[in-house]
């Protein structure tokens, strides 16, 4: 089943080769300036020359921050890893709030180690099995293979026949073996084999018959992050705490040692690190307790790129009854590179609309549009977004094919927007219980 989300039509930050913005791309419109910014950070952390640096994206709601977000961890890809976070989690979880953001910082690390491994490629010619009659002792077989230039005979135990049986290997199919655990890969079926038989399966990959020597030497890259390899070392049961949920509390002397040791294998060349991005939306829910951890947590060595969002204006510092700009301390605030972003013009809302429109599969004629264009730009973005779903629904039960000027205008009376609420909350305030507007006319 495939789910449609507030941010599934973002595929990327909408950039040229330049760097520069295009008005509409990707699923990102307008925002040209926060999104170029963004792009020069993205740049720069593929480049891995930024790391330990925070961004603020500060702006009111609905102006895209995080937008912007998902298009990053969009154009970063799936090597490099990106952990999104709600600053209100911080105070949910079974562990302390600096353990909390510690794992955090650890997810976003990624660690690419490096192995070289023995393998044998080549065609399979021939496989013989034999097989006791009595059906008590183990099978034995042999396994003929060959490369372009050579051909071997392997004998086979009862572990390797399994292999080859769960694999569904056949004489012309081209594996590779791993010769460290027995491993057995099928590549795809040789091309002098193509026409054994009349019709072949869509799924065949036909390959060439491999060259040179039968055994190679095969470089494997695994990627994980730091937390995964904090998880693995510090619970009995190794990665299957992985798939436990909470992982619980981690000791400093495992982390201590798992960079000591990933610090060895980088001068070694076994693996190099991967700065990634941690994105904490509603940064202004934390504490003062974890604003302090996270000046001194930047300055680690092993600190990924952190980027906040905040809707606030001047606010107070939760914790304390001191006010700051965004609900941020002024020494975190000095750290922070800010990208600002700004309401959305009315052709941009539209064009917002028609894009969601197209994501929810929703046919809706242009009049329709410009009166939730309307709607959108009186009340918010957000509310605009979700009437195209309900106008749709009312348009389906009159089994109509598209949406129309009034299954918009019966959604909009169906819900109400912030500013419609609170009228309606100042008209009816008398008979709501435990009215604090009331207790202020009173006074």
């Amino acid at each position: 089943m495939e789910r449609i989300g507030a941010h599934s039509h973002i595929r990327g930050l909408g950039l040229d080769d330049a760097l520069e913005p295009r008005k509409t791309s990707q699923g990102m419109v307008g925002q040209l300036q926060a999104r170029k910014a963004a792009g020069v950070i993205l740049e720069m952390i593929k480049q891995g020359k930024i790391a330990g640096r925070a961004i603020l994206m500060a702006g009111a709601p609905g102006t895209g921050k995080t937008a912007i977000a998902m298009g990053m961890a969009q154009a970063l890809g799936p090597d490099v890893p990106f952990t999104m976070l709600a600053a209100s989690e911080i105070f949910s979880l079974e562990m302390s709030k600096t353990e909390a953001l510690t794992q955090a910082f650890r997810r976003s690390i990624g660690v690419r180690i490096k192995e070289e491994t023995e393998i044998l490629e080549g065609e399979v010619v021939e496989i013989e099995i034999d097989r006791d009659a009595t059906g008590v002792a183990a099978k034995t077989g042999k396994l003929t293979i060959k490369t372009t230039d050579m051909e071997t005979i392997y004998d086979l135990g009862q572990k390797m026949i399994e292999s080859l049986s769960k694999e569904k290997v056949t004489v012309g199919d081209v594996i590779t073996i791993d010769k460290a655990n027995g491993r057995i890969n099928k590549i795809g079926r040789s091309f002098a084999r193509s026409r054994d038989f009349d019709v072949n399966s869509a799924e065949v990959r036909f390959v060439q018959c491999p060259e040179g020597e039968l055994q190679k030497r095969k470089e494997v890259v695994h990627t994980v992050t730091l937390h995964e390899v904090d998880v693995i070392n510090s619970r009995t049961q190794g990665f299957l705490a992985l798939f436990s949920g909470d992982t619980g509390e981690i000791k400093q002397e495992v982390r201590d040692q798992i960079n000591t040791k990933v610090s060895e294998w980088r001068e070694e060349g076994k693996s190099e690190i991967i700065p990634g991005v941690l994105f904490i939306d509603e940064v202004h829910m934390l504490d003062i307790e974890c604003f302090s951890f996270l000046n001194r947590a930047l300055e680690d060595e092993m600190a990924p790129i952190v980027i906040m969002a905040s809707n606030r204006g001047i606010t107070k510092i939760r914790g304390t009854n001191y006010t700051s700009p965004h609900g941020i301390p002024i020494d975190l605030l000095d750290r922070l590179l800010i990208i600002s972003t700004s309401p959305y013009t009315e052709a941009e809302i539209r064009q917002i609309l028609s894009i969601r429109c197209e994501e929810e599969d929703v046919e809706m004629t242009e009049e329709a549009k410009d009166v939730l264009t309307q709607i959108g730009t009186e009340t918010s973005l957000r509310y605009s977004i979700h009437l195209i779903t309900v106008a749709n629904l009312v348009a389906r039960k009159r089994k109509a094919t598209e949406v129309d000027v009034q299954d918009v205008s019966r959604a909009y009376s169906l819900f109400l927007d912030e500013g419609r609420s609170v009228q309606y909350l100042k008209e009816y305030q008398q008979q709501y219980m435990f009215n604090d507007a009331n207790m202020e006319v009173d006074a």
